[in-house]
């Protein structure tokens, strides 16, 4: 394994800092955080797989959304992040049609690429996930074949950052480089990564997750056409404002929400279904308030107020890109808090009607406007009813709000992030 070897030495001696750092950024001590990262995965790929060839190394960041809560699956428009956590991989290639991935604390993942029909009792697994993209790409006229991989993950699990997708990304990133020469287009890998979601890992997601991961950096994304999305980078230097994004887990259990996610996706459609349409943006949200009375004789009050959400939300990201793109930060902050509030009242994805009980991130929510109120901005952050909360805020108040919310929901609750300009991409380390 000569190559890993000489991967190793480069990474260690610092060759390496300047590809690290666009992904990581520059501080010294994630730099080392990093080497250190890299090195144990490359000695973990070395012990698990000896007899392997040569290698590659891949990373998909996680991913942020900045605006359009609940929006992608109505045709709607949204505005997401990249962000510098990522899922590390290092593959080589075999020729035996078999995907073995070691991910780092967890049992092996395998599948045959030459079975790849949909395996009930997978569902819900990682095998699913690998599965599930060999296939499409398969149906798409793509090459796929055997790899061995050892892969590591800081992407927050449950906490609105894609781990799934970004893993999805990852594996169909792999294959697209060391069979297809890398020709896969950023679009159709999140389109790919998004069927292996819904029809074998057996979980509803829109496309957001997934193409955000596949294309880095700040971007605004409009799935009026859904087989064409109308993707976007924005030209924002979110360092130089100032003002960090805290990502802060409030805890609860996602292992139940399938329903409350569906739920809503389910009731937005049933409004349109009910006017004659297929998703909410065939129509304006004019014409729901005119029909309400019909409306309510044919959905539920909640699906009517999910419907209004969507409309309020569809156009605040328009109204976002356009302060990101006019340096008009603090009218953004105020389109952030207005998106936040939507969600609270109208689309109600804050806590789970069925788990009333539990309500962190109303509480996370509350005592983000009591700390940043007229300097900040705080949301739900990503599918909500437990998890997450997004924050911006200014340098001068970091301290106190890390503080604050790290008092209530623990010393690890809090995550400050950076925004990564890079996509899924292969790491040409030497």
């Amino acid at each position: 394994m000569a190559k890993l070897s000489s991967i190793q030495e480069n990474i260690r001696s610092g060759k390496s800092d300047a590809l690290l750092a666009r992904l990581y950024g520059k501080k010294p001590a994630s730099l080392d955080v990093q080497r250190r990262r890299y090195g144990r995965l490359l000695d973990l790929f070395a012990s698990t797989f000896p007899a392997a060839g040569a290698i590659e190394m891949f990373s998909t960041p996680g991913r942020t959304e900045v605006g359009g809560n609940h929006t992608d699956h109505n045709a709607g428009r949204i505005l997401a992040a990249a962000v510098n956590l990522d899922v590390l991989a290092v593959a080589a290639r075999n020729e035996t049609g078999i995907i073995t991935i070691q991910s780092e604390g967890y049992p092996q993942a395998a599948i045959d690429t030459r079975q790849l029909e949909v395996v009930e009792a997978e569902k819900y697994t990682s095998a699913a996930l690998i599965r599930g993209v060999c296939a499409r790409m398969q149906q798409l006229g793509f090459r796929v074949g055997g790899f061995e991989a050892c892969v590591t993950s800081d992407v927050l699990k449950g906490s609105g950052i894609s781990s799934s997708a970004a893993f999805e990304v990852l594996v169909c990133t792999i294959l697209d480089h060391l069979y297809n020469d890398g020709n896969l287009d950023p679009i159709l890998n999140a389109q790919v990564s998004q069927y292996a979601e819904n029809e074998y890992f057996d979980k509803p997601c829109g496309l957001m997750d997934q193409t955000t991961c596949a294309v880095g950096g700040f971007v605004t994304i409009d799935f009026k056409d859904f087989a064409h999305p109308l993707v976007r980078k924005i030209d924002f230097d979110f360092a130089a404002s100032g003002y960090s994004m805290v990502i802060v887990d409030t805890g609860g259990n996602h292992a139940d929400l399938t329903e409350d996610y569906a739920a809503l996706e389910h009731e937005m459609k049933s409004v349109a279904h009910a006017l004659g349409g297929r998703v909410l943006r065939e129509f304006s949200r004019q014409k729901v308030l005119d029909e309400t009375a019909f409306l309510r004789s044919q959905v539920n009050d909640r699906a009517i107020l999910r419907a209004l959400h969507f409309y309020a939300d569809n156009q605040r990201v328009a109204d976002q890109v356009t302060a990101l793109e006019t340096n008009d930060f603090p009218r953004f902050l105020d389109l952030i808090v207005e998106s936040g509030q939507s969600s609270w009242m109208l689309n109600q994805n804050c806590y789970s009607p069925r788990n009333v009980g539990e309500q962190g991130i109303p509480i996370a929510l509350e005592v983000s406007k009591s700390v940043l109120a007229g300097r900040g901005a705080w949301r739900v952050h990503g599918g909500g009813f437990a998890g997450t909360i997004q924050a911006f805020v200014p340098g001068d108040l970091l301290g106190t709000y890390l503080s604050r919310l790290g008092s209530i929901f623990g010393e690890k609750a809090c995550h400050e992030m950076i925004i990564r300009p890079v996509g899924t991409t292969k790491l040409d380390i030497l």
